[in-house]
């Protein structure tokens, strides 16, 4: 399939949330029962312990950065959507898929997109109000309709039981890793403790250049120079 597939009409993309509020004790009483129901028949640990993950939820969570990457000509351009302010970066980069990667062509390609990434935005916008872009209202389409891409996926061949974390494959391939600094476990306290959003766009921006970097790999074809990746 990637074979036949120009890079040019892909946009690459990752996307950075926290939990709405950053301890479960900080919780509105009526979501705290919300949670706590919605985790109720997972008693292995407690529900304050199971908050840790409330980032991945988009009930409890909110983004607060969208990286995005595509090849033009020679060069791979970068820009992130970041801030506190979740409904309007969603709308900015609602703004960019319905003015630029609107054609039956365009694909949009994540490590494990379609299992967060793609989905996370889809209910996050719409709790914000906002239309879905075309790209990503998959309603009523057929599996060889929807227009994403997922490296994961890619790499299971099949093998649908199996999960590879991004890291990991940029390690394989001789990839510069992503986590050189911070990972996903990290952003909520980089957020809510230290205030330090640009540092996790930064790390944002990395995941973007790695996932394109694996499309590479998997199509045989060499690593993007870092003197041609372009931040804007």
């Amino acid at each position: 399939m990637i074979e036949n597939i120009k890079f040019s009409t892909i946009l690459f993309l990752d996307v950075e949330t926290v939990p709405l509020v950053y301890k479960y004790a900080d919780l509105d009483e009526n979501i705290r029962k919300l949670w706590d129901t919605k985790f109720r028949y997972q008693q292995a640990e407690s529900y304050e312990t199971q908050y840790q993950k409330a980032g991945i939820y988009a009930e409890f969570a909110k983004v607060i950065c969208i990286s995005v990457g595509f090849f033009n000509d020679k060069t791979f351009r970068i820009k992130s959507f970041f801030g506190s302010d979740e409904k309007q970066l969603l709308q900015e980069f609602s703004a960019l898929l319905n003015e630029h990667f609107n054609q039956k062509e365009h694909l949009l390609c994540a490590h494990n997109g379609k299992e967060f990434d793609f989905p996370f935005l889809c209910r996050r916008l719409l709790i914000n109000g906002l239309k879905l872009p075309k790209i990503l209202n998959i309603a009523g389409k057929k599996p060889w309709e929807i227009n994403h891409l997922d490296t994961m996926e890619l790499w299971k061949f099949g093998d649908y039981k199996n999960y590879t974390s991004l890291n990991l494959l940029a390690n394989i391939f001789n990839i510069p890793t992503p986590k050189d600094d911070i990972d996903g476990s990290d952003v909520a306290r980089v957020y809510w403790e230290n205030n330090d959003i640009q540092r996790i766009a930064t790390y944002c921006q990395k995941d973007v250049i790695t996932v394109a970097q694996l499309l590479l790999r998997f199509k045989g074809e060499g690593l993007i120079d870092e003197k041609n990746i372009i931040y804007t």
